[in-house]
């Protein structure tokens, strides 16, 4: 993604930063506050997007301007396991789940299968085995694999800094409640680490927090990645290194065992190849 690097002079004390985006970015304050609202704005290292936030000389601000959308209109979804119940696809990153625009709806249309659902959630910038039912009638059935916990999510993560050998498992509550990751370290150095893992629990944004909650939050994740990151090639990952790589369940119907995975993506490969964790 293309980078600009700003010095605030002496002349541009006490600037906001939205107006010193607009100024040397040649465009309009709207412009300006999409690139914050984007998090893609970085002052002496720290990610910032606070429109009114006021610049010191000798500030560094330097913006990682975002890729233009990957379009999927016309491009078929993959898909790595369908019945007439139930399909497993591999969503792409930068699409929703569900929604205008959204995985489900294009699966729709592709499948022709206009009562076709997502069964739960993965957030745009993840990628990975989405399950959806393919009628109404079998949706609340594979609701409940999810409710009664009988559906085996494993992710790969890509995380700040050097994860320890020996941890196997984060407990910590979310929002009050029991949420349960276990984990296996793949590959790490003093910058970042390659980690699967497995979900007990699925609470909202559960690995991303518990990854937080232990100083080794998610590359790219543009919410609770907020610290100063001294390396740029870190600043210029663009989007959250989480993809969810499979998902395992017995069918609600057959009872017969079904297995999904999907293959790292490309972004997610290059990126541990950047960091050297391959």
């Amino acid at each position: 993604m293309p980078q600009h690097s700003y010095t605030v002079s002496v002349g541009e004390q006490d600037q906001e930063l939205v107006e010193f985006l607009a100024h040397h970015l040649q465009t309009s304050r709207k412009g300006a506050r999409r690139l914050l609202d984007a998090r893609v704005v970085f002052v002496n290292t720290k990610r910032v997007w606070m429109a009114r936030h006021v610049l010191r000389t000798g500030d560094e601000v330097e913006v990682n301007m975002p890729a233009a959308a990957a379009s999927h209109a016309g491009q078929p979804i993959p898909l790595l396991f369908q019945d007439s119940i139930c399909v497993v696809a591999n969503k792409p990153s930068g699409m929703l789940a569900n929604g205008p625009d959204s995985l489900e709806e294009q699966l729709r249309s592709q499948m022709r299968c206009p009562e076709l659902e997502a069964v739960h959630r993965l957030d745009r910038d993840t990628s990975g085995c989405l399950l959806c039912a393919r009628t109404a009638g079998s949706k609340q059935a594979l609701v409940d694999l999810f409710e009664s916990h009988r559906v085996t999510k494993t992710y790969h993560a890509i995380v700040s800094g050097q994860i320890p050998k020996d941890l196997r498992e984060i407990t910590a509550p979310i929002d009050g409640k029991t949420a349960i990751t276990r984990l296996t370290l793949l590959s790490a150095n003093r910058l970042a680490s390659h980690i699967k893992l497995s979900i007990e629990t699925g609470r909202t944004h559960q690995i991303r927090k518990h990854m937080v909650s232990i100083r080794h939050p998610v590359l790219g994740d543009k919410v609770y990645l907020t610290n100063t990151q001294p390396h740029p090639e870190l600043r210029r990952i663009p989007r959250q290194m989480l993809h969810a790589s499979s998902l395992t369940f017995r069918h609600p119907v057959t009872d017969e065992l079904v297995r999904s995975k999907a293959p790292l993506p490309p972004d997610f490969t290059a990126c541990l190849k950047m960091l050297k964790l391959t």
